[in-house]
């Protein structure tokens, strides 16, 4: 099996990006062939996979050309990944199959996402040079998160309350002392099944300051990541909530991998601000 293949990354939370654009290369992605992918030792690794699909090759409802195919590292479907749709817009912007000087919609699961990019030089700067600016400030509205209410989640013999929120994917989000009291999160936390039956990212957190947090989380079926974007806006809600804070307000978000931002804006939206960077590409002889 011949195909073209990237590799990319938003604050460490790395991706297999899979060009497919009219669905004939993958077909439905059989999922053990995503998790050989990802799998650090025996495939190319990442967190996930991202294939580049035109919506109107995937048959999902959407007002944007392009789909985000989102898979877990262990093939699972998931709705939404925020730093992985800043790596898939850079990668749309540097194939020249966008215009980044004015917003465009990418298509999800978890329906529409705008995303911006940040001028590189100037008012006037050009898409070229957009195409050359590896590590450029994506932004990407992310939509209202829904808050609900509070459960427990427990790791390496700690329990915690823990904010359920939504922002695309489920999170409990548990402030604590130290980042380091859940443990190495090698295996999946404990959660309450009832709240989320599907599963749960599970965000651990530490304030560091004046609208400043720092967080790790174990993301389901992928483990321990270095970022994730819908949990780092997770965070930021649920750090609002606790602070009764007034949107709107923009919290920084510190990450293993780097740090993003997160506004919660006036009409409620979130937006998701960070880096991206495609750091390989080529064509792929796949015998696994």
């Amino acid at each position: 099996m011949t195909f073209a293949w990237l590799k990319g990354h938003g604050t460490e939370n790395d991706f297999v990006l899979l060009p497919d654009h009219d669905g004939s290369v993958h077909g439905d992605l059989d999922p053990s062939f995503v998790a050989a992918l990802c799998e650090r030792r025996r495939g190319i690794g990442a967190d996930g996979v991202l294939r580049v699909i035109r919506t109107s090759a995937i048959g999902l409802p959407s007002a944007g050309e392009w789909f985000m195919d989102y898979r877990n590292a262990d093939g699972s479907i998931s709705e939404m990944c925020g730093n992985g749709m800043r790596v898939f817009a850079l990668h749309l912007v540097q194939e020249g199959l966008v215009d980044p000087s004015e917003p465009f919609v990418v298509g999800t699961r978890d329906g529409d996402k705008t995303i911006s990019f940040r001028q590189a030089q100037g008012a006037e700067a050009a898409q070229g040079s957009f195409r050359q600016a590896q590590g450029a400030e994506i932004s990407v509205d992310m939509g209202v998160p829904q808050v609900q209410g509070v459960s427990k989640v427990s790791a390496a013999g700690n329990t915690w309350e823990a904010r359920d929120v939504r922002t695309g994917n489920p999170h409990a989000v548990a402030f604590v002392d130290r980042l380091g009291d859940a443990g190495t999160l090698l295996t999946q936390p404990e959660f309450d099944e009832s709240v989320y039956p599907e599963g749960v990212n599970i965000e651990f957190v530490v304030r560091e300051g004046e609208r400043h947090v720092a967080m790790r989380v174990h993301e389901r079926g992928s483990g321990e990541t270095r970022s994730c974007g819908t949990g780092a806006c997770a965070v930021a809600v649920a750090t609002a909530v606790a602070d009764g804070a007034e949107r709107p307000i923009t919290y920084r978000v510190d990450v293993p991998g780097g740090t993003v931002h997160v506004s919660w804006n006036a009409d409620d939206h979130i937006v998701l601000t960070g880096p991206a960077q495609i750091v390989a590409r080529g064509t792929m002889d796949w015998t696994a």
